[in-house]
């Protein structure tokens, strides 16, 4: 090998650039291994309501105008079907006065009694025998009322009974108590009536006589409804699963719906949904009402959906019976009414957008279900609620449970990409942000969507770059919930083209934040990574890395924060400064200001943090290509910790540790440097480790060892040494040997082949190049294998 070839070698930097060609996949690995990575973070948690309401304890909305949660519902509230017009409306009574006073069981005035008027005397009548005396006796008198009338003993018994189970359940109700405690002797009458609702159901469905053909439909459905004062939270079920299938309508579909609702509402009575086909039911609600005209029974029952869905066996079951096709068509439909001004939507009632966060609730849930993913593509729901964001922006409650389903979801890679092929998804998501930024825990599940979205995507960095004002309103996040804590003077004289920035103490910044640290914190976090992703782009990376702005947070967050509170920010925002780092372009402010970068990435490495010195060892893997950093490095014994790097059972920090030697080796006096540390022993200690396991790491040991072996011909008479003594030389021999002759592929497998491709790239060549350059120059037992 000439010098000049040994001279281009020895100075290839650790970091290349990607050519233009075609690669294959180990080169891709190779490649992103080695310079530019995605962030990955926690999902956010999603708190569990305690309690089933309508509106949860964290909702927006005022209690005003809201639909109640708790209600008493008996037979009286039911309508006798047919007897009132469809629309609902109510006439007043009419003013009449009856001509002859009524029986009562009370006089309601015995001490001035208003006579009544006598009757004319019928001329036709006899008037002989007792009976005709008696008869003139009654005309003639004069009686003050009708005398009571006789009630039959078994009604009055009971009505009596009625009432006294009615005052039962009001002080039940009243005490706490849920439906459905029904005591020891009513069980089996409860059964037997629970079979006989199941039976008549079957009869009727076998005549087909459901729905509205059922010629004695109005006296069976009042039957069904006296029977509710039963109060029996099973034989309740059973009476609307059955009414419902009679097609009931306005305030009677209303009542059924709210008293499904009533009994949804109590987690033990979930066992009886799951014995029922009431959600059937249900769902062929949501299917054939007009969600517009029918709104509250459709709210109360996609609220029984809610509540039900907190159960992960119920859950199951809605997912079975295809409740995310049906949501997807009422989602559809609320997006309908918010883009077509139509006349007659002007008097839908005001509770009309109160069913959309117990839809988007719902789907919430649904959406920790694996199997629930496909179908989310599958049918367009992730495209539809996209467009309830957009419509429906203002509703707090609405978009903290869209942007809670695509953050679980796009987590996951189908459906992360069917997410971001939705067109103009990045830009809603960017507005959406800029609407609600002291909205927390919306902002945090769309900056973790974002994260996602980018980790998978090139066109996904690019396209969110250039959304309407992007980085502005991301770096105006920044600003919000990373605010320092005190205020300091300027580390470095700004550039001439800089932009000042504002300090804290500016009366324009905007006011703090009512949450702790954590709550900030997390937010950072999610938002760094989408920063961190973005810059893998090759045309966003060199304008986030010109951004002074940018710069600027990321180092006050590396300077304020401590490892102790704040680890996972730090290592976040080393990685993101790794990145920007990895544009050595004239612009760069991280160049620019590499120095500054060292000083404050060094408290990481010398943290007790894996993460934290894995994340800084990268970054001087960066930036030690500047001659300046290397002097810092070694003036500060910082390789010297590099090197006890060596020793770390973690091929990744490894990996790490050789690429800040070898960039610290391209100096001839540092070479002596790493060799009194006894570098080349532990990097071939490393090579025999991890060689079979890990050719990527293996190939750059091999091309640090040559770099630290070099020869530059510069040494001075009390230098020691950089080549290898004859038993390290022996050593070496033997496991380059055994790692380039010895080994034998299994064909046919992936991962096999996967490992080839790397030993073939990465380390073959240039373990040739260091066995027949530094090793066979010098006789040895080894050159006779």
């Amino acid at each position: 090998m000439s010098s000049m070839e040994r001279k281009h070698q020895k100075n290839t930097l650790f970091f290349l650039n990607p050519d233009t060609r075609r690669k294959t996949s180990a080169e891709i690995v190779t490649e992103a291994r080695r310079s530019l990575r995605t962030l990955h973070t926690q999902r956010p948690f999603t708190p569990r309501d305690n309690h089933r309401y309508l509106f949860g304890e964290t909702s927006s909305r005022t209690h005003d105008g809201r639909p109640p949660s708790t209600f008493s519902l008996y037979a009286r509230n039911f309508e006798t079907p047919d007897s009132r017009p469809g629309s609902g409306t109510r006439l007043s009574p009419l003013e009449h006065k009856p001509l002859l006073a009524v029986a009562q069981d009370v006089d309601p005035d015995p001490v001035s009694p208003k006579p009544l008027p006598k009757p004319p005397s019928d001329p036709l009548e006899p008037k002989t025998g007792v009976a005709g005396a008696r008869a003139r006796l009654l005309r003639v008198g004069s009686l003050t009322t009708l005398p009571p009338v006789a009630r039959p003993e078994g009604k009055a018994r009971g009505r009596e009974e009625m009432e006294k189970r009615m005052k039962r359940r009001a002080r039940r109700e009243k005490n706490g108590e849920t439906m459905g405690t029904e005591r020891e002797g009513d069980i089996n009458v409860v059964d037997l009536l629970c079979d006989a609702c199941d039976r008549l159901h079957g009869a009727l469905a076998e005549q087909g006589m459901l729905g509205r053909r059922c010629s004695r439909r109005s006296v069976l459905l009042r039957t069904l409804f006296r029977l509710i004062d039963l109060d029996s939270a099973q034989l309740n079920l059973h009476l609307a699963k059955l009414t419902l299938a009679l097609s009931v309508s306005g305030n009677n579909l209303l009542n059924i719906c709210k008293l499904i609702f009533k009994i949804s509402r109590s987690e033990s009575n979930d066992i009886l949904f799951q014995n029922n086909s009431i959600i059937d039911s249900l769902l062929n609600v949501l299917r054939l009402e007009d969600v517009f005209l029918s709104g509250e029974a459709v709210l109360y029952c996609v609220g029984t959906l809610k509540f039900l869905s907190g159960n992960i066996a119920l859950l199951r079951l809605l997912l079975a019976k295809d409740f995310v096709a049906v949501a997807t068509v009422l989602l559809q439909n609320f997006t309908c009414l918010c883009f077509f001004s139509l006349p007659h939507l002007l008097s839908l009632p005001p509770f009309s957008n109160l069913r959309l966060p117990q839809l988007t609730a719902t789907l919430r849930n649904l959406a920790d279900l694996s199997e629930s993913r496909p179908l989310f593509v599958s049918h367009g729901t992730l495209t539809e609620l996209c467009q309830v964001l957009r419509c429906y922006q203002g509703d707090q409650d609405v978009c903290t449970n869209v942007a809670r389903v695509f953050s679980k979801l796009s987590s996951y890679t189908d459906c992360c990409l069917a997410l971001a092929q939705i067109p103009g998804c990045c830009s809603l998501f960017i507005e959406m942000l800029s609407k609600h930024q002291r909205k927390q825990d919306l902002v945090l599940r769309l900056l973790f969507t974002l994260g996602n979205l980018t980790s998978q995507s090139d066109e996904t960095r690019e396209l969110l770059f250039a959304a309407r004002g992007c980085m502005s309103i991301l770096l105006g996040l920044y600003r919000l919930y990373g605010r320092r804590r005190e205020p300091r003077e300027p580390r470095e004289p700004p550039a001439p083209h800089t932009p000042p920035v504002r300090e804290p103490s500016d009366p324009s910044d905007p006011d703090p934040l009512p949450m702790g640290l954590q709550e900030t914190e997390d937010v950072l976090v999610k938002l760094v990574r989408v920063v961190a992703n973005m810059s893998i782009h090759p045309t966003v990376g060199p304008a986030l890395a010109a951004n002074t702005q940018l710069v600027d947070y990321l180092l006050d967050t590396l300077e304020f924060r401590s490892i102790q509170e704040s680890e996972e920010l730090l290592v976040n925002v080393a990685a993101t400064i790794n990145n920007l780092s990895f544009y050595q372009e004239d612009g760069s402010v991280v160049r620019e200001r590499g120095l500054t970068v060292a000083k404050l990435v060094l408290k990481l490495l010398l943290s007790s943090s894996t993460d934290a010195i894995l994340e800084a060892t990268r970054v001087f893997g960066n930036l030690s290509q500047s001659s300046e950093v290397r002097q810092f490095i070694l003036c500060n014994k910082v390789h010297r910790f590099v090197v006890t790097l060596l020793d770390s059972k973690s091929p990744e920090v490894c990996f790490s540790a050789c690429g800040v030697l070898t960039n610290l080796a391209l100096d001839p006096s540092s070479r002596t440097t790493l060799t009194q540390e006894g570098t080349h022993t532990k990097l071939a200690d490393c090579l025999r480790d991890f060689g079979p396991v890990d050719w990527q790491l293996a190939g750059l040991v091999c091309r640090t060892l040559w770099n630290i072996t070099e020869d530059s011909g510069t040494k001075t008479k009390t230098e020691p040494p950089c080549m290898l003594d004859h038993q390290e030389k022996e050593a070496l021999q033997e496991v380059l040997t055994l790692y380039l002759e010895a080994l034998q592929w299994t064909a046919g497998d992936a991962m096999s082949d996967f490992h080839r491709a790397c030993w073939e790239m990465e380390f073959l060549p240039v373990a040739q190049r260091l066995r027949k350059e530094h090793l066979l120059m010098e006789p040895t037992l080894s050159m006779m294998w």
